[in-house]
């Protein structure tokens, strides 16, 4: 499998700005400039935001592989990732997850988000770089 996306960028680093364009069009010359990316503009989007989607996107869809493989199946998982950056590169993921689990113990739940954590592709690809860190909480 392979997936692309594309970027285009005019003008200086600060002053300047592009777009990014994937390959589904999910984004499609989505904005992004040194504002939306080091300052508090909210009109466009930045990588280290894109990181952080792939990011729980990714543990999402692994954490319900994992309880399916465990004979569970999720009616929710909820995660939102925050990434750090600082000092030219990115530093740290820490996963926020609430998750729906009918029938599931919360140990049980427990070893299977920490599957999920270690084995999701992104955390595969981020672990050896960066801090990953998880709070999965299990809601009744």
């Amino acid at each position: 499998m392979s997936k692309y996306a594309n970027a285009e960028w005019q003008g200086t680093g600060k002053e300047g700005k592009g777009t990014l364009t994937t390959e589904t069009k999910a984004l499609n010359n989505a904005p992004f400039t040194f504002a939306t990316r080091f300052g508090e503009a909210k009109d466009g989007t930045n990588p280290e935001e894109l990181v952080a989607a792939a990011h729980a996107g990714c543990f999402s869809m692994k954490l319900s592989f994992v309880l399916n493989e465990a004979g569970f199946t999720a009616d929710k998982i909820e995660t939102k990732c925050d990434i750090t950056f600082g000092d030219g590169a990115i530093s740290k993921s820490h996963l926020t997850v609430a998750a729906k689990v009918p029938g599931i113990s919360k140990e049980k739940f427990d070893e299977c988000a920490k599957n999920a954590k270690e084995n999701c592709p992104i955390s595969k690809s981020l672990s050896s770089n960066i801090d990953i860190s998880m709070n999965a909480t299990l809601e009744q």
